[in-house]
């Protein structure tokens, strides 16, 4: 198709209109995206570097995901410290009970044998107390009085070991063996004065099995197997820190700033606590239960003290990410962002000027038009 020509003035307009036009596609597409640089074209040099400041807030806001998943790891595995720590107290109190529950650690044989007329000579029992603390008790003497018969004897020897203040309780068993039980984890040595007719033998025994402290051992074992499970339990998306899991948290985009929290094991084997020994039969097996449990709840401050400082970096870590993200968009959209105001303004200025060209170039065709009127 052969070319149109078009006057001076005509193609003057023309081209102001198209420019006109191409600014206002311009701030068009400014006012649409709210942005000044939406692609290379526009600006490179803004347009990249705002790009890698959006890359980067990218990657991190990634991580900060990672960081709030590893504070709700550190959260499950607090939780199971201050639950292992109530049961590890429980445990306690219920060993103090069974220490406070007396052991029949002291049994004699008491005899009297055939007597003139069924009566008992004079005979003399001592019995020397040491106090669970370490210190010597109070000893207590029994006497028996001559002349008595054996069921006289019984009753005067248990209503003096058993009188208020003594720290001992006693009775006979069937087969005439005096067991003499010491109080508040106090321990008996028994001795006597002989006489022909009368014998009183400490048999070297065990301790006597106390039916309350076997039950008491029974509850603590129950306790240590609610520990193992509450440490088993406390875990999170497949980390348990209570069972020496460890977890590592990344807190930048290149992998170089990291922090890895160890796992410890909350379990009872893994604080040394052991069940109860030989169903408490003795106070040493009590203060060793009592020892372990000691240890362990100092453990457990510990544990709960270092996930509390790990709880406390992940944390601020995860605010200075936060605000540092907002730091690195602010400055991409420093450099991408428009002015809307400037924007409208300029499109109400190019819509002025595109009338005006409309105008402008109306005019500039007259002087064509004017040739028609000679016909």
């Amino acid at each position: 198709m052969a070319d149109i020509s078009l006057t001076a003035s005509m193609r003057s307009n023309l081209l102001s209109l198209q420019q006109t036009q191409s600014l206002m596609d311009t701030t068009q597409e400014r006012l649409s995206t709210g942005k000044k640089v939406n692609s290379a074209i526009d600006n490179p040099s803004s347009y990249y570097a705002a790009q890698s400041l959006t890359n980067r807030a990218s990657d991190l806001s990634a991580l900060l995901d990672s960081m709030g998943q590893a504070i709700q790891t550190i959260q499950a595995a607090d939780e199971g410290i201050k639950t292992i720590t109530e049961f590890a107290e429980q445990a306690k109190a219920v060993a103090n009970s069974a220490r406070d529950e007396a052991v029949d650690m002291s049994s004699a044989k008491l005899t009297i044998g055939a007597l003139a007329a069924g009566k008992s000579k004079a005979a003399q029992i001592d019995i020397t107390i040491n106090n669970a603390d370490g210190t010597a008790g109070t000893p207590v003497t029994v006497n028996i009085e001559a002349n008595k018969t054996l069921e006289e004897v019984k009753a005067s020897v248990l209503e003096q070991i058993n009188k208020e203040g003594s720290g001992l309780k006693a009775s006979f068993d069937d087969t005439g063996a005096l067991l003499i039980t010491a109080q508040d984890g106090a321990t008996a040595t028994v001795a006597t004065t002989t006489p022909g007719d009368f014998t009183l033998s400490v048999p070297k025994s065990e301790p006597q099995v106390n039916e309350s402290r076997q039950k008491l051992a029974a509850q603590f074992d129950s306790i240590l197997a609610q520990i193992d499970k509450v440490a088993n339990d406390s875990s999170y998306k497949g980390v348990n820190l209570l069972q020496g899991n460890d977890l590592k948290v990344v807190f930048n985009e290149d992998r170089s700033s990291d922090l890895v929290i160890e796992g410890k094991d909350a379990s009872s084997a893994g604080l040394k606590i052991a069940a109860s020994a030989n169903d408490w039969k003795t106070n040493a097996d009590v203060d060793a239960a009592i020892t372990q449990i000691e240890d362990a709840i100092k453990e457990l401050r510990t544990m709960s003290s270092e996930f509390g400082n790990n709880y406390s970096i992940v944390q601020s870590r995860e605010t200075f990410t936060e605000n540092l993200i907002n730091v690195l968009e602010e400055g991409s959209d420093k450099l991408t962002l428009a002015d809307m105001n400037e924007e409208s303004a300029n499109m109400l200025a190019l819509q002025t000027r595109q009338q005006l060209a409309i105008n402008s170039l109306s005019l500039a065709s007259q002087a064509a038009q004017s040739v028609l009127k000679l016909f």
